[in-house]
């Protein structure tokens, strides 16, 4: 699932060379030729390499005609900024080295030649509209800049606060709907609605299961037992190997085979503030029905699991 912290690998072009003319403008360029114009300046320190970042990006072909717009960010991530690692240019003229001029509120306009494109090895062929001597104009707007010991200690602190925000979002929904869920060490609450037999799921093992999530308002965002979400069938993983999101890993210990049951999950074992999808807000605890289909010894070699019960 989406994440909002996104490789800069999906950053696709963006994040290739500028050795361009000089186009005139106001444009500066970085030691290696980038091309850049900053449009607002903000006081405060210059991203470097290892900082978190947030920005948004939209990549403007230009030609004669009219305008092309190849590369959106705001529609890629819901109108939100992305989050990144920013990493060190990989070679000289790297796109890189014109977000290493920017602080946070900045905004600024970077050239990237078609030429240069075209010149890059291991480069795509690049769309029949795309020609030589044009360019792709970046619009980047920098919001945020960030060490990573600051966003992770951010992070723990907003983790801190949404486990005591999560605990009496649960007990609030329990009260309304009557419920007196049992809850694991970890914090998942969950009622046994059929019990199973045999003994409970143990880490490692490998399990098969059917299940519907739901947010607590009752909208169901994923299921395999629902055929118009695309993957009507059962979803096996190895249980305790971060293969799903934590608070299934937890819950699993306490079901048998045959089990049917109701998890109450808080955010802060479930997507916390990423949010995979638009269908999961951030910060929300989700509910899930579940069934214990079959419970396996893990084999001698390891299978690719999937990386969410949320497709």
């Amino acid at each position: 699932m989406i994440k909002r912290i996104i490789p800069i690998a999906l950053l696709g072009a963006a994040m290739l060379s500028l050795n361009a003319c000089n186009t005139g403008g106001g444009y500066k360029k970085t030691e290696n030729g980038v091309q850049y114009k900053i449009v607002r300046d903000k006081e405060g320190p210059a991203a470097k390499a290892g900082d978190i970042v947030e920005m948004s990006m939209v990549a403007i072909y230009k030609d004669d005609k009219t305008d092309t717009t190849v590369f959106d960010t705001y529609k890629l991530n819901n109108n939100m900024p992305i989050q990144i690692p920013l990493p060190a240019p990989a070679f000289k003229g790297d796109f890189v080295e014109a977000l290493t001029k920017l602080s946070a509120g900045d905004s600024a306009i970077v050239l990237v030649s078609i030429d240069s494109l075209k010149k890059q090895p291991g480069m795509q062929q690049l769309p029949e509209f795309m020609k030589s001597g044009k360019f792709l104009e970046y619009h980047v707007s920098m919001v945020s800049v960030k060490s990573q010991e600051a966003v992770k200690k951010e992070m723990e602190q907003h983790a801190a606060d949404q486990k005591v925000k999560d605990e009496q979002t649960l007990q609030e929904y329990f009260t309304q709907n009557n419920l007196h869920p049992q809850k694991t060490t970890s914090g998942v609450y969950y009622t046994i609605e059929k019990q199973g037999t045999g003994e409970p799921v143990k880490n490692g093992q490998v399990v098969t299961v059917s299940y519907t999530g739901r947010t607590l308002d009752g909208k169901v965002f994923d299921s395999n037992t629902d055929p118009s979400m695309g993957h009507p069938e059962p979803f096996t993983f190895a249980v305790g190997q971060g293969s799903v999101i934590r608070g299934w890993d937890d819950a699993l210990l306490q079901l048998n085979k045959g089990t049917k049951a109701k998890l109450f999950i808080p955010s802060t074992l479930a997507y916390g503030a990423q949010s995979p999808s638009p269908a999961i807000p951030a910060d929300a605890c989700l509910m899930f029905d579940i069934e214990v289909l079959k419970i396996e010894d893990a084999p001698s070699q390891p299978q690719a699991g999937m990386q969410t019960p949320v497709q």
